[in-house]
């Protein structure tokens, strides 16, 4: 048998107690032993990946083993952005729920989020994502704006759920939650909710850098950028900005 056909074997190996193997422990050649070598290095990792995934779901478990049916994952989007709004997204997670690269949306790419968001919404038993306007973050604060889109996110979800787990964060509302810090990298559902956010909060920018094309809102989120304060001291604020924001606050004042 070629390398090559040994190769395409080995790529559909599952488990490391594949007879192929076996079979194969005894070729000498330095091409099937490095085939050997690549494989056991990429079950590994598979299965470290798996393991995080399971450990993911703890908080969700026990609260499944305790009756609670409906878990909902809630993060936010934005909070630190001079421009554009702060969005919020709810997940509510089915227990067999099986995507394992889902995990906290900053450590994927733009490109793996977009991948992920049509797979969790079907997967999910109900999502929703709520922005709240830069105009609404001036008037009442970006804390409280924040906390006005998680509960409007979870207000969405039908059904609603019995239990909450926030990052961070806790919600005006009378359900139960459980509020964890660095929560979209130990729970897979503010995972899920904060994919869903994120990516639902870029294509508003995207839309927005079309109307106001001057601040690269498509490359910056929103975020003040060398290039967006460029712009902002050059053409000052759009009706996007935030008003309150220190940087934004000084071309306003200028």
């Amino acid at each position: 048998m070629t390398i090559r056909e040994i190769a395409e074997r080995f790529a559909n190996v599952t488990d490391v107690s594949d007879p192929l193997f076996v079979q194969f422990d005894g070729d000498h050649r330095i091409g099937v032993q490095k085939i050997i070598k690549k494989t056991l290095k990429r079950l590994k990792e598979e299965n470290e990946r798996q393991h995080e995934f399971f450990n993911r779901f703890k908080y969700e478990k026990e609260l499944w083993h305790k009756g609670i049916k409906y878990v909902a994952g809630v993060d936010e989007v934005g909070r630190g952005p001079l421009a554009g709004p702060v969005v919020a997204g709810a997940a509510i997670l089915p227990s067999d729920f099986d995507l394992v690269d889902v995990n906290d949306s900053k450590q994927l790419s733009d490109e793996k989020r977009r991948e992920l968001v049509p797979l969790i919404q079907k997967e999910a038993i109900a999502y929703s994502c709520v922005p709240i306007s830069s105009q609404i973050i001036d008037e009442i604060n970006i804390y409280e704006a924040t906390r006005v889109a998680m509960k409007k996110a979870v207000y969405k979800l039908d059904p609603q759920p019995g239990h909450i787990i926030v990052d961070a964060m806790t919600i005006a509302n009378d359900i139960p939650q459980t509020r964890l810090i660095k929560g979209d990298a130990k729970s897979i559902s503010v995972a899920a909710a904060s994919i869903l956010a994120k990516v639902f909060r870029d294509n508003l920018m995207d839309e927005y850098a079309v109307q106001y094309p001057r601040y690269g809102f498509e490359h910056n989120a929103g975020y003040g950028t060398k290039q967006h304060l460029l712009a902002l001291a050059k053409y000052g604020p759009t009706p996007i900005h935030r008003k309150t924001f220190s940087p934004v606050l000084k071309t306003i004042h200028h």
